[in-house]
């Protein structure tokens, strides 16, 4: 017997058009690339979206075509999140911090009709155009009078041109909650990159999850700042939540450094920060010399590579504001654990507090996830077992476009799971606590030797601005640790002074057996550190006791 409920899809249509009738008048401000500021509101988003909506129309774009974007966080990229999927097309958000040739690939690849860019990006796009088979039209993210008169990229157009004359009229296509949204690729560090193909339902259900008490907690109540770029994995999807609950957004733009994100935090009134460890880390650098302080923010998520516990500790103790750790990847649309306490833990010590906010966190509602072993036995949830983490979900991918190798592996029981990659331990409340990338774990003597301990070790030294550990050869226990440091400017830290810094705070066998002091450490497109390149940079690099 079936329930007797109305038959509704989840369609992001359905989340602004939720946001006009309900939060109308919420505020959404950005920072233009031309500098300034630029408000308006949910109604007015919608408005334009469907704007959007009919210019594609207009194109005779098909269902499912693939249209591209180059854009940092604004509102006419915001638009285009709704306008796009909205209208049965999807989504494909490019990070422009790849390489030329890299971008090119995917817009082929993902065989883009229409790519909408930033005028930031005008020299990529030059230099792109001409081996970009499928795309048939540009839009410049710009006014009219502010196109370019000689670009070199045929009948190329600026979107307020492309748009601004469409009906704000439009009724939204209703089809099957599983139609595909938007996509987004991995960030490729070995070979060439996949894609999620997220749908409207897993991208709505992922909106209601994110915005639970337990997750990123957001209302209508918040202003939130995604800092997080909306290139990388729909910048955690906060702008579908923010709709879902009629959230104050505000953009940055490309305004990334430590004074501009300061700026739009104090001048908006921002409750709600998200973004990876190395944004925050040049917020604190800013605001510490020059005494600041913030007067509305309460929280910020952390993602995309581990929070050094120096930074918890910097936010907490230093300005009254919360960091919420959080894990995820892009083919789990991003989101799979938040680090919040449970009731019971709030009677516990500041030191015991801290031991579980610095793990990735529990699972929030719609991942489920286990660790297991190399023989694929499940290891028990106590804390101190660790294996090879595997999740699962309705926003978990079931493959890759073009299923470009099947990324899933099947348990002793038949059922399917996405291997993440990554090695953890879970306690018994559901803390999981990721100790380390699989390939960057350090097998010493048969022992592992979490990366991750050493490097939040190394970032707590009040000298070290950022630091990287990897396993070099050894004659004797295969592997050891040794640590590449960036230095603070005009710090000072000799190799004996950082290896004595260890003593106390780590097993004495999981102390580094180096450090090499290096003028900065490889980041990726996403923020994350490449120890993929720093392992060829240090090829040659032999161990003092080998």
């Amino acid at each position: 017997m079936l329930g007797l409920m109305q038959d509704q899809p989840l369609l992001i249509s359905g989340l602004i058009d939720f946001a006009d009738k309900h939060h109308g008048d919420g505020e959404v401000v950005s920072r233009r690339v031309e500098g300034d500021i630029h408000r308006y509101t949910w109604s007015d988003v919608a408005r334009r979206s469907r704007q959007v909506a009919n210019a594609l129309d207009g194109m005779k774009l098909g269902f499912s075509d693939r249209v591209a974007t180059l854009a940092w966080n604004g509102y006419r990229h915001l638009e285009l999140y709704f306008g796009v999927s909205g209208s049965g097309r999807v989504l494909h958000t490019i990070n422009p911090r790849l390489h030329p040739e890299q971008i090119a690939w995917i817009a082929n690849h993902a065989e883009d009709q229409v790519l909408c860019f930033d005028m930031t990006f005008l020299p990529i796009v030059q230099a792109i155009h001409s081996k970009c088979a499928t795309v048939k039209h540009w839009v410049a993210m710009c006014d009219a009078d502010k196109l370019p008169a000689d670009t070199g990229i045929p009948n190329l157009i600026s979107y307020e041109a492309w748009m601004g004359s469409q009906s704000t009229s439009y009724q939204w296509p209703v089809f099957d909650e599983n139609t595909a949204s938007s996509m987004c690729y991995t960030s490729g560090t070995t070979g060439n990159p996949k894609a999620a193909l997220y749908s409207h339902r897993s991208t709505t259900l992922h909106a209601y999850a994110a915005a639970l008490p337990d997750v990123m907690c957001i209302s209508a109540r918040d202003a939130i700042l995604p800092v997080v770029p909306m290139f990388h994995v729909n910048a955690w999807g906060i702008p579908y939540s923010a709709a879902l609950t009629g959230a104050k957004l505000v953009f940055p733009g490309p305004g990334m450094d430590g004074k501009s994100v300061y700026e739009m935090i104090e001048n908006e009134g921002v409750t709600y920060a998200a973004g990876v460890p190395t944004v925050w880390q040049m917020l604190l650098t800013y605001m510490k010399p020059n005494g600041l302080k913030f007067s509305t923010l309460k929280r910020t998520v952390i993602g995309g590579s581990a929070c050094p516990p120096a930074m918890i500790d910097a936010f907490r103790d230093d300005f009254g504001v919360d960091v919420l750790h959080a894990w995820g990847m892009t083919e789990i649309s991003p989101l799979g654990t938040v680090c919040t306490l449970k009731n019971k833990h709030l009677t516990l010590s500041k030191d015991e507090q801290m031991k579980l906010l610095l793990k990735q966190g529990r699972a929030i509602y719609g991942v489920d996830m286990k660790i297991v072993n190399d023989a694929g036995d499940e290891q028990p949830h106590d804390g101190k077992a660790y294996g090879d983490l595997l999740v699962r979900g309705p926003w978990v991918v079931a493959n890759y476009y073009k299923g470009e190798g099947n990324p899933l592996v099947k348990d002793k029981d038949g059922q399917n799971w996405f291997p993440t990659g990554d090695v953890a331990t879970i306690d018994a409340d559901g803390f999981m606590q990721i100790t380390d990338r699989s390939k960057d774990v350090i097998k010493s003597g048969g022992e592992w030797i979490s990366s991750i301990d050493i490097e939040n070790i190394a970032v707590a030294h009040p000298a070290v601005a950022m630091a990287a550990c990897i396993g070099v050869p050894h004659p004797k226990w295969d592997e050891r640790p040794i640590v590449a440091v960036v230095k603070k400017p005009d710090a000072q830290v000799s190799r004996e002074e950082l290896l004595a810094f260890y003593e106390g705070k780590t097993a004495k066998w999981q102390i580094p057996d180096d450090v090499v002091f290096v003028d900065a450490i490889p980041i990726g497109a996403t923020g994350k550190m490449l120890k993929t390149k720093l392992r060829e940079q240090l090829k040659d690099y032999k161990l003092p006791s080998a």
